[in-house]
């Protein structure tokens, strides 16, 4: 082959190659993602796992048409380990019993997340007493493979009604009154990955990838994604909750207090991590505010929003400027859990948080490549970063994310990015996200079960 036409066949492969990786998205997969977003980024009131089980409690006493004389729950492990020491909102107290006496007797199902929206002094007490009456039974699931399983069985005056939700926090799988099965769908099991649903009759998730997830936020006009503006409105009126109050450990107040600034400074830095751990400290002391929550968690939602908000004012971006970034955290987010699953032995700042990185990146005037280097920089730091349940200490996992976030971020305007050679990391960022939620999804399963039976074996002799 001549030179000039080896050349000419070289340059046409490199054009090819460059064409298709910048393909447009098409309309119908623009819709289809911002379906996904509006399924993924929801309001919730309080740690969605205790919330959860209070959804599944309220839908089952709905069907039976009366206040329980006793509940049956059986919980997988992940959902008992992150509502074992968290605070519900409006109540002052922590753990799964009050939550599931509140469902029993004022959940409103159609609230989803919010089921416990109506919660006041009054139920408080009413739920006190359900608990003292030892009405509850609550069990671990261990036939059930789901990371994400809650079954309640409600009984009163010789009836019973039984509701699972499962690989979701709001998908029911099964509803029965008595004999009669309202809903079944426990056959359609999904996916090892856990991002097919289990009622066919609801829309699957379009598959990501970080080009997709890089294209849509800069090329889908502003006005059809202004949406996520409300995660912006929800999580700061969260943040400055914290603020105000003594939430938690007040780690976000510590942060923003005269301590906090003579040993951090008035720093771009610290206030991004400042206002993050103050909604963090709000959210998992049970304060009775909502969050805009990101592919089932409220903690991930703060995280892929606020950072990306405070810096954005801090650095004098544009709304629009904001609106994309913000769209760029979450859906980073949402793309990592469509591998990772609802529920896992990584924890979900690892995966929030390279969210947050990505969109901060974009702020600072990073393309693609740039924000690519932002995600590598976050896996070969944060991986292995293990869930020990959802509580107040939470906020100081979301610190040391977000921390990591700006690092990365500030790297990778700079072109500087962990490398092949280097660890887990692989020159497709693709690849690399496969990388993380491999681990997190199975490689880390005996590292939970590990942390489950510490946390439910406190106080013993384990040498």
């Amino acid at each position: 082959m001549p030179l000039c036409a080896r050349t000419l066949f070289y340059l046409y492969l490199c054009g090819w190659k460059i064409l298709k990786q910048t393909k447009m998205i098409t309309p119908a997969e623009k819709q289809s993602i911002i379906s996904l977003i509006n399924r993924q980024v929801v309001p919730a009131i309080g740690c969605t796992e205790p919330t959860a089980v209070a959804l599944c409690v309220t839908k089952a006493r709905e069907m039976l048409g009366r206040t329980p004389e006793s509940i049956n729950l059986r919980l997988s492990a992940n959902i008992l380990k992150n509502a074992m020491g968290v605070g519900i909102p409006g109540t002052g107290m922590v753990g799964l019993p009050i939550a599931v006496a509140l469902g029993a007797l004022i959940g409103r199902s159609e609230l989803m997340l919010e089921v416990l929206h109506d919660c006041n002094k009054e139920a408080v007490e009413k739920g006190k007493k359900f608990i003292e009456e030892d009405r509850i039974d609550i069990k671990l699931e261990e036939n059930d493979p789901d990371k994400l399983y809650i079954r309640a069985l409600c009984c009163a005056d010789g009836h019973e009604a039984e509701a699972i939700i499962r690989t979701k926090h709001t998908n029911f799988v099964y509803l029965r009154r008595d004999a009669e099965v309202i809903l079944d769908n426990l056959n359609a099991h999904p996916s090892a990955e856990g991002n097919n649903q289990t009622d066919e009759s609801e829309e699957k998730d379009i598959e990501l990838t970080m080009r997709k997830v890089f294209d849509f936020a800069l090329e889908t006009d502003v006005e059809d994604i202004r949406f996520i503006l409300e995660a912006k409105r929800l999580n700061e009126a969260a943040a400055q909750s914290g603020l105000t109050e003594n939430y938690g450990h007040a780690l976000g107040k510590t942060m923003c207090s005269p301590l906090g600034k003579g040993i951090m400074g008035d720093s771009i830095f610290s206030k991004v991590l400042s206002v993050t751990s103050c909604a963090c400290d709000a959210r998992m002391a049970g304060a009775m505010v909502p969050v805009m929550s990101n592919s089932g968690s409220g903690n991930q939602g703060i995280c892929t929003t606020m950072p990306v908000v405070v810096f954005a004012k801090e650095n004098h971006n544009t709304e629009e400027e904001l609106i994309r970034a913000l769209i760029l955290s979450n859906l980073t987010a949402i793309y990592i859990k469509q591998h990772l699953g609802a529920l896992s032995a990584l924890c979900g700042c690892v995966v929030a948080s390279t969210g947050s990185s990505v969109g901060i990146t974009y702020l600072m005037g990073g393309k693609y490549e740039q924000v690519c280097y932002a995600v590598k920089n976050m896996i070969a730091n944060l991986t292995g970063m293990l869930c020990d349940g959802a509580k107040p200490s939470c906020a100081m996992k979301l610190t040391t994310g977000v921390s990591t976030a700006m690092m990365s971020a500030m790297l990778a305007i700079q072109n500087k990015h962990v490398t092949s050679v280097e660890g887990i990391i692989d020159d497709d960022v693709d690849i690399c996200i496969h990388n993380l939620t491999t681990i997190g999804r199975k490689g880390m399963d005996e590292t939970d079960r590990y942390v489950l039976d510490i946390m439910t074996h406190k106080g013993e002799c384990r040498y």
